[in-house]
């Protein structure tokens, strides 16, 4: 098992990473003295596989457990399911010293976190992400959030989880249009924070795409160490932590304007990556050798790395990104390359050059 801390001072927390972990939610609950009562939050397509054992495991440490199901997808993460989600908290009594335990990938990890954070003012939770995005991603750093029809994650909270917990073997049952997807970020990581990473992905990506437990375990708790260091400098979002969203703003505008389903979060920001390392070659001086390193990396992942849209596609495309939570303004910023492991946040591109990027 490895152990990865993330740096926040009294909201500092741990994140485990391993193979059958997910036995050891509830002593691990206990050890950090949480309520009697609590909520595992789980979707349509992960509870039958896994909220039994968590359940029991749950029990076993003397919680007394339920379990709210939701609808599988990123159109669940929506202020309806929040109420839902809410309903039945109070049906079942949780209280102040209760806790919701998100059980699933990223949707349900931003959904549940969004209900904890809310919910009576808050109460705390943990995450046990189930999707290689999540583990790498989205279960670490606190941005909890939903849907609204102009754009994704428009409303939302910093809330930090109590732990997050990684069980590998979780992945063996990830679809693997879904393995794929949370390849964009982990790819991510190299390009913004670690060259040395993206020579390894670059190296061993055919171990990766097997699943490799040895391969995958050290590729995971890279990630994740990254994440933590870069969280650890900045919780909010005030500075640093901008480099995370390298190719979001595109990306999530991809997702929104397409309608959410059509394209998977990694598929719409393995498109933006491809695009920003275009406008970086222009802007910050990337070279046109590691533009090809970027996008022949993606493509090996099985990931896209264009999209075809016609004239109204794109404005509605472009439409989606100015109203994305990083617009400052009303200009459009984004995060560019310098070369592969560095890059800057707060870049100014025209919408004509972004248009030639994703041509």
């Amino acid at each position: 098992m490895r152990l990865v801390k993330v740096p926040l001072a009294e909201r500092s927390y741990s994140i485990l990473i391993g193979n059958d972990l997910i036995d050891r939610i509830g002593k691990k609950c206990a050890e950090l003295k949480l309520g009697n009562r609590c909520a595992v939050i789980s979707d349509e397509n992960v509870a039958p596989l896994y909220s039994k054992a968590v359940l029991k495991s749950l029990q076993d440490a003397g919680f007394q457990p339920v379990l709210i199901t939701v609808p599988a997808g990123e159109t669940a993460k929506s202020i309806k399911t929040v109420e839902f989600c809410f309903d039945e908290l109070t049906r079942h009594r949780l209280e102040r010293k209760s806790f919701i335990v998100a059980l699933g990938g990223g949707v349900v990890g931003d959904l549940a976190g969004f209900v904890a954070a809310a919910y009576l003012r808050g109460i705390p939770f943990v995450q046990v992400p189930t999707t290689l995005l999540s583990q790498v991603d989205s279960s670490v750093g606190g941005k909890v959030g939903v849907n609204l029809k102009a754009g994704k994650n428009l409303v939302g909270a910093f809330y930090q989880p109590k732990f997050v917990l990684c069980d590998l073997g979780s992945l063996d049952t990830l679809p693997m249009r879904e393995f794929r997807a949370g390849l964009a970020e982990v790819i991510k990581y190299g390009i913004i924070y670690d060259a040395l990473l993206f020579k390894r992905l670059e190296r061993d990506m055919d171990k990766v795409m097997q699943r490799d437990p040895k391969v995958l375990s050290a590729v995971v708790a890279c990630c994740c160490e990254i994440k933590a260091d870069v969280v650890g400098q900045d919780e909010t979002e005030s500075g640093l932590r901008a480099i995370l969203n390298f190719g979001h703003t595109i990306g999530h505008a991809i997702e929104n304007s397409s309608g959410y389903g059509k394209y998977l979060h990694g598929e719409a920001i393995s498109i933006g990556q491809v695009a920003a390392a275009k406008l970086s070659q222009k802007l910050t001086g990337l070279s046109g050798v590691e533009v090809q390193r970027i996008e022949a990396l993606f493509q090996r992942a099985g990931l896209p790395t264009q999209i075809k849209l016609n004239r109204a596609q794109r404005k509605k495309l472009f439409a989606a990104m100015k109203l994305d939570k990083k617009v400052s303004a009303g200009e459009i910023k984004f995060v560019l390359a310098e070369k592969i492991g560095v890059v800057r946040w707060g870049e100014k591109v025209s919408e004509q050059m972004v248009e030639e990027a994703l041509d």
